[in-house]
């Protein structure tokens, strides 16, 4: 078994800034427990192995391993796995397109790749499942697991609220950057709190004023995960799409958010979020952006 491998960073122009991803290929005999392994070994947020699809008018079948546990659908797993085939030109001796479609436990995400002077600079994937809240969470056991006061939780506009397109996270609305910047995941509050340990994952964030560059800035703890903080969470900034469409979005037409994430972890990120909406309904979420890559090589542990 020859395993090879690339790594990218996803949702940035820079060498060095983004979020770190692994793609992995010729896993197909690969155990559960040893593709964990080398995502554990890999060490990023999430990483990715690239097999063949069940189904043959599909592009491949995509499983993503966070260091600790495999997950259903993730955002930038997808945008630089997407990303990576369009650089390769085929795979399974089949050419890629302008679009992909991956077969993940949530569902098909199908991807669009992103071109500029015909050469693939990243890629916009369409969320597999609609917007959906799951649940409100106490804003003191909030404020608790992020190291802040209850009053640095904005609860005005919508209480902390589970919502997914795929993958369950728990948004927060904080009061100002400030509280942005001092936010810290606490795992002990995690793991003693009713109602965020069982989403474990909080992505909290901010609205930016006029003049910004960015609508939105972000962060994303997933201790429980392996995942202190992620520098750009496409899955989590999707659900925030899908919530902030049903409160901020035209009755028709799309909504598009700029939302910069990882800037406190000295990795800065640039996610472009559109939501689609007809008659008050949210009919597509999609997000997209860059990708550099970083560098090649072979897994020749047995």
């Amino acid at each position: 078994m020859t395993l090879t491998y690339e790594t990218v960073d996803v949702f940035t122009d820079v060498a060095f800034g983004g979020n770190p991803l692994a793609v992995v290929f010729g896993g197909e005999r690969l155990s559960t427990a040893a593709m964990q392994a080398i995502a554990r070994e890999f060490s990023y947020s999430e990483t990715t192995f690239v097999l063949p699809p069940q189904n043959p008018a599909h592009t491949a079948r995509v499983r993503i391993f966070t260091p600790n546990i495999e997950v259903p659908f993730a955002g930038h797993p997808n945008v630089g796995t997407a990303t990576v085939l369009a650089w390769r030109g085929k795979i399974f001796d089949r050419p890629i397109g302008d679009r992909v479609l991956f077969e993940e436990t949530a569902g098909l995400v199908p991807v669009a790749i992103v071109k500029e002077a015909g050469r693939p600079v990243g890629a916009t994937l369409t969320a597999p499942q609609p917007f959906q809240r799951l649940g409100e969470a106490d804003a003191t056991e909030v404020a608790a697991c992020l190291g802040l006061r209850p009053s640095q939780i904005r609860e005005d506009r919508h209480q902390p609220v589970t919502g997914t397109v795929g993958l369950p996270f728990l948004l927060v609305e904080l009061t100002d950057r400030a509280a942005l910047e001092a936010a810290r995941p606490v795992t002990s509050a995690i793991l003693s709190s009713p109602s965020v340990a069982p989403v474990k994952d909080i992505h909290c964030y901010v609205r930016t004023g006029a003049g910004d560059d960015f609508d939105l800035r972000t962060r994303m703890f997933a201790p429980l995960d392996g995942v202190p903080e992620d520098p750009a969470t496409g899955s989590a900034n999707c659900a925030l799409a899908g919530l902030l469409a049903e409160l901020d979005g035209p009755t028709d037409g799309t909504m598009r958010l700029r939302i910069a994430q990882g800037v406190e972890m000295g990795r800065p990120s640039l996610l472009l979020a559109e939501a689609d909406r007809t008659g008050g309904v949210t009919t597509a979420i999609r997000i997209g952006g860059r990708c550099v890559a970083i560098r090649r090589g072979e897994i020749v542990a047995g």
